[in-house]
């Protein structure tokens, strides 16, 4: 079967849902476990009640706490005319309407994009990549962020961080029992055995989240890319753009790990080590240049 931009964008569609739909599963399976070993089915309640309401908060601050963590400020017209004219064309041919319009003030090449909906939606880009990317590149990153708010990727990062969010909460709530003598280990509540299970569970847990969570976040970056590529219909100017990111050893200082999924590329410049691999929030940057180059002749 022959690959495109088209399959690749079905195939990261699947592959998300699935992995949100196995992260609800991991909660509420932990949830139970954690339930059983304490004797106390209130916890699997709580669990589920924490993230809702913990998606809640997050869904309708995320554009307003992500742009002043970044340092961004909002530009007008006047100031970036440029700018707003790419994002404008790129937001009609999206049919999306124009987001808000901010600069973040770094020299490292990198862009983001936040906001709970199209509607309220924050794109942001660096003085780096305003400066160091061609017009074309540009328009490729910009691309790339404006499919986020299209693909609603705000959402499910959002889902997915509160989800991993509520995990390290009952793990750490778990261990906390245990230690203070809550969680009945006098009584051998639910078997000695099972409460030494759901002592591993609660230590590994939370790693396993990270895990899920960044695999998420992985295959929404090649749903950006393919979808960016859509608009543009130009694959080699995100390919040129991501290469000269490869090779830009700025620093961006005023990075937050905690934001760190919603910028274009890894602010803090992962290493190709394997461990490394395993919790970068974006795929390496080899392989989402072969993935565009791959598709180059499908769009020409």
């Amino acid at each position: 079967m022959v690959t495109n931009l088209y399959t690749h964008q079905s195939e990261n569609v699947r592959k998300t849902f699935l992995l949100m739909g196995g992260f609800l599963v991991f909660v509420i399976t932990l949830g139970w476990v954690f339930s059983q070993a304490l004797s106390n089915p209130a916890i699997l309640y709580i669990a589920v009640v924490i993230a809702i309401v913990m998606n809640l908060v997050s869904y309708w601050s995320s554009d307003k706490v992500a742009i002043a963590l970044s340092g961004a400020r909002w530009v007008a017209r006047q100031e970036a005319v440029e700018l707003y004219r790419a994002v404008e064309n790129l937001s009609i041919t999206a049919g999306l309407q124009l987001p808000k319009i901010h600069i973040i003030p770094s020299p490292q090449i990198n862009a983001l994009a936040t906001g709970r909906d199209a509607k309220h939606a924050a794109v942001a880009v660096t003085t780096g990549a305003l400066e160091k990317l061609s017009g074309v590149e540009l328009e490729g990153v910009l691309a790339h962020e404006l499919s986020h708010i299209g693909n609603k990727d705000m959402l499910v990062s959002t889902v997915v961080v509160v989800l991993a969010g509520v995990v390290a909460l009952l793990s750490d709530f778990f261990l906390r029992s245990l230690w203070w003598g809550g969680g009945g280990r006098d009584n051998n509540r639910g078997g000695g055995a099972f409460v030494i299970f759901a002592l591993a569970a609660a230590i590994l847990a939370p790693i396993a989240a990270t895990l899920i969570r960044l695999a998420v976040s992985r295959e929404r970056e090649f749903l950006a890319d393919a979808s960016g590529v859509m608009l543009t219909r130009y694959p080699e100017g995100l390919a040129g753009a991501l290469e000269k990111i490869a090779k830009d050893k700025s620093p961006m200082s005023q990075a937050r790990s905690g934001l760190a999924h919603l910028y274009f590329t890894n602010p803090y410049k992962n290493s190709g080590k394997l461990i490394t691999k395993l919790f970068m929030t974006h795929p390496p940057l080899e392989e989402r240049i072969r993935r565009l180059r791959a598709t180059d002749n499908m769009v020409q």
